[in-house]
């Protein structure tokens, strides 16, 4: 039998095994924060109901079966025994509350991007190809508030409200992206966090950057977004990995 057919009777079983190898692999990159960073994929039309990783379980060891299904509407979500991190709870729910067109929402503090957002000035310039991807694409939150309890991810809620921006550069915090599915926004959160650690090695070097004119960078941006199957197959390649390691995430 395949492992994605093991519980066959748990609702949405595909985006869980997706959404466990993200957390698998998110951790074997070293992208994740102790047991602090959260990934969410809306399961219903309206983009209220949503699976979320349970409350601080290390990426490494979640399972598609330990997700939590929630609902943005409901008052009681951070009650009982199975409540979500209330940070959390107030940055992924508001997201997903305040932009129904964010289906995926990735959060983390990895290391270049959260340097990236450190810096005064957290503009990412197109000195290669992977920069370009996100020429335009991607809003610079300036107002950090503390931790993200329903307020303050209200607030970044609101910065999120273009489609077109898929990446918020989280002032003195880190990185949220967002996506249509885990493939997508996986592969969109992998591929900033190289283009950061490019431009921050680069100034590193001390020696004069070269930036893409505008329109090459703008070219090469749409170019990628409509590059054929790019994010599904990395995805299926990164479950073929685990699947042959022995890997329990799809269970």
């Amino acid at each position: 039998m395949s492992v994605a057919n093991l519980r066959p009777n748990m609702d949405h079983w595909q985006e869980r095994v997706d959404l466990a190898a993200a957390f698998r692999w998110t951790a074997r990159l070293n992208m994740h924060e102790a047991v602090a960073n959260h990934f969410s994929l809306a399961v219903d039309e309206a983009g209220t109901r949503f699976l979320m990783n349970p409350n601080q379980v290390h990426f490494s060891r979640i399972k598609a079966s330990d997700l939590l299904e929630l609902n943005t509407d409901d008052p009681a979500a951070l009650d009982g025994p199975d409540a979500p991190d209330p940070t959390a709870w107030g940055l992924h729910g508001g997201v997903h509350r305040h932009c129904p067109h964010a289906r995926c929402v990735m959060h983390v503090h990895s290391i270049f991007a959260t340097v990236l957002a450190s810096l005064a000035d957290s503009t990412l310039p197109p000195i290669d190809q992977n920069c370009a991807t996100f020429f335009n694409r991607y809003v610079i939150d300036e107002g950090y508030g503390g931790l993200a309890f329903e307020d303050e991810g209200a607030r970044c809620a609101g910065l999120m409200s273009d489609p077109k921006k898929k990446v918020l550069i989280m002032g003195n915090h880190g990185v949220l992206v967002i996506g249509d599915t885990v493939a997508e926004t996986f592969n969109r959160l992998y591929y900033f966090e190289r283009a950061a650690e490019t431009y921050i090695r680069a100034l590193q070097t001390g020696q004069p950057l070269r930036v893409l004119p505008d329109e090459i960078a703008e070219k090469t941006a749409r170019e990628l977004e409509s590059y054929p199957e790019q994010d599904t197959r990395h995805l299926v390649e990164l479950k073929a990995i685990l699947d042959a390691e022995g890997s329990d995430h799809a269970s």
